[in-house]
This record gives structure tokens, sequence and C-alpha cells, in this order.
């Protein structure tokens, strides 16, 4: 059984014991949250899609960790100029393992 789910403008494959990384929430470690914002579930050989989303789905899951992303360089460069600025960017994800997808 899965779910897709969307979660901070992206959608995400949700199984139950297994875990993804989505934007920063503003939820503390060990919290259990719920996604309820599910497009599509798949239970065997059934498959219910939402129109947007499907009633009474509900993802459960616990946020693992908050973290940061690996440093990305961005580079502004004008030719024959000589300016030249650099800048590093990491970016907050949080990490949530699915306890449970809940159908009504």
């Amino acid at each position: 059984m899965y779910a897709i789910v969307e979660c901070g403008g992206r959608q995400y494959r949700a199984e139950a014991g297994h875990s993804f990384s989505v934007e920063k929430l503003p939820n503390e470690v060990g919290e259990q949250i719920e996604l309820d914002n599910v497009l599509l579930l798949s239970n065997g050989g059934s498959v219910a899609v939402g129109k947007p989303t499907v009633a009474g789905a509900v993802v459960k899951a616990t946020v693992v960790e908050q973290y940061r992303g690996k440093k990305i360089l961005v580079w502004k460069y004008r030719p024959k100029k000589r300016y030249r600025r650099r800048q590093g960017h990491r970016q907050y994800y949080t990490r949530l393992r699915v306890d449970e997808i809940v159908t009504a």
C-alpha cells in the first residue's frame, strides 16, 4: 500500500515504514504529523485517484530529523567588468518516517 502526498508544493510517494525528505516543516523531532493532501491511494490492485484529493485519506508520519542539505555555490559574473560574486546556500529539510496510511 502506498500513497502520493502533496507537501510544500511537491509530490512524494509515501509507504508505511519508509522515510522521505520534504522542505522544512515547523515541527519538533519526534512529533507526529498528519498529511491530509493525499492525491492518490493504491492498495494492492485498487487505485483511488483524488479530485483533487482522496476524501478521508490521511498519512500519519513522525519527524525523524531536521537537517540541512549539501552546499550549493551560486556565482554572479560580468565579463570584462571585474565583477564576480560567490554565494553559498544550504537548504533546510525535514525527514519524515511514515507510520501508517489511514483510509476512510
